[in-house]
């Protein structure tokens, strides 16, 4: 099995203006992600964007930067384009690593690129981590995820799914081991699918709850997660998460 990494990389970001760009323990957060991809056991990796700034800064430092439009509206829009752009074969399985995750351990690039060979019913595949805090559930900026028996999603969520009936709100204990995952913004396709995501139409859940992969469900397709094998390590949404990834990668 042979796989590819695309990077998608904005300037634009409401909580960290020009996130990629940023400076972790001497190297832009754009090159250290690039890195993480270089670790794993795609044979490419490419940093995708609309933005001539993360261009020359990443073409300065080496990496493979293919231009895409600006009106994209997620990272797997982006994702399309370099495919047709660069002509990838249909059968060609693609991992989307978020431009904002400097930590990600290259393990779980693998982990999900692999999962996805494994199976040929799911659209895309993608990876959790058990959540240990009420904190973490009630945090909407820790995404959830509901599974099947089989690890296929059935939603995904920033509210606390599930909803514990009888515990939440009522001032009593949790349950030693508790039932939420977190989703780790990790995600394997296939060319084809790339194209055929494309092809839909935002929808109102995705919107609502600003969470591309609701995009996937809402037209039946399927989404096939695994726990991840290792910690994911910390991504970069705020000035806080820049100072933990700062320490991270300056100890490593």
């Amino acid at each position: 099995m042979t796989f590819r990494v695309v990077i998608p990389a904005r300037f634009a970001s409401t909580r960290l203006p020009g996130k990629p760009l940023r400076d972790i323990a001497g190297k832009p957060m754009i090159q250290h992600v690039y890195e993480r991809a270089l670790e794993s056991e795609a044979e490419s990796a490419i940093i995708a964007t609309d933005d001539q700034r993360i261009a020359e800064v990443a073409t300065a430092f080496g990496a493979d930067v293919c231009m895409t439009r600006a009106d994209h509206q997620s990272g797997t829009d982006r994702l399309a384009e370099v495919a047709i752009q660069r002509g990838f074969d249909p059968a060609e399985i693609i991992v989307n690593v978020q431009g904002d995750e400097p930590c990600l351990p290259a393990q779980l690039i693998n982990q999900v690129a692999h999962d996805l060979a494994e199976h040929s019913k799911a659209a895309m595949t993608s990876l959790y981590s058990r959540i240990e805090s009420a904190e973490q559930i009630f945090d909407a900026n820790v995404v959830k995820v509901l599974v099947d028996a089989q690890g296929y999603a059935l939603y995904f969520s920033r509210a606390p799914i599930p909803w514990l009936r009888g515990v939440f709100g009522e001032n009593k204990p949790l349950p030693t081991e508790l039932p939420h995952k977190r989703h780790i913004g990790l995600y394997a396709y296939r060319t084809s699918y790339l194209q055929r995501y494309a092809d839909f139409a935002p929808c109102t859940i995705e919107q609502f709850e600003s969470l591309e992969q609701l995009r996937a469900l809402y037209h039946g397709n399927r989404i096939h997660l695994t726990e991840a094998t290792i910690a994911p390590g910390h991504g970069v949404d705020t000035e806080a998460d820049l100072l933990i990834a700062e320490k991270l990668l300056a100890s490593a």
